[in-house]
């Protein structure tokens, strides 16, 4: 199992350019109030071929939906931050498996294997309910944020025909300051 190691930022670390003008505000308000911000980072995983993506939103993921291919590999991956679905990185194709999150519901765990192509992922919730995708060869990988109140924030990597590469960032995220996790509007 590859040994993904994580580390804190703060926000002089961050570069505002690769996180986007919202996640940059969260950090710094968070940092203006007090606040440490607790954020950490699994280090990709995969080769890294082919074009880059980002999925993020607005609030917290309360939906996943991942295309796999039947005995392949991992073809695209979804977010779907309050009520809004981000866009596909990746591709529609494939199977579509997908998991709707209860209220107070978040990622706290992604696992997988991987060799060129990401082979097959695992999104774990705190609620011990899981998301599976695609066949599992190659590689393992298991990430998961440093601070045991922390959630999957959002997720950068690769893509080609499907995820090449997968990384995570994690972060404490107020609750109260963001769309709660009820399932409408889909």
């Amino acid at each position: 199992m590859k040994n993904v190691n994580e580390f804190y930022l703060t926000k002089a670390h961050i570069d505002i350019a690769q996180l986007g003008q919202k996640h940059f505000f969260f950090f710094f308000t968070s940092s203006k109030t007090g606040m440490a911000p607790q954020y950490s980072f699994s280090p990709p995983v995969g080769d890294g071929n082919g074009n880059s993506y980002m999925i993020t939103g607005e609030g917290r993921i309360t939906a996943v939906r991942v295309w796999d291919s039947y005995w392949s590999f991992i073809r695209g991956i979804q977010f779907r931050y309050g009520y809004i679905w981000s866009p596909v990185a990746g591709h529609v194709s494939g199977e579509a498996k997908e998991i709707e999150l209860f209220e107070g519901e978040a990622i706290v765990q992604i696992s997988g294997k991987y060799s060129h192509h990401l082979s097959s992922v695992v999104f774990t919730t705190n609620r011990g309910r899981s998301l599976h995708a695609g066949q599992p060869s190659g590689y393992s990988f298991n990430m998961y944020p440093k601070h045991p109140q922390a959630e999957l924030l959002f997720i950068s990597g690769r893509f080609d025909s499907g995820i090449t590469s997968l990384g995570t960032h994690w972060a404490i995220i107020n609750p109260s300051s963001n769309p709660s996790n009820k399932t409408k509007g889909h």
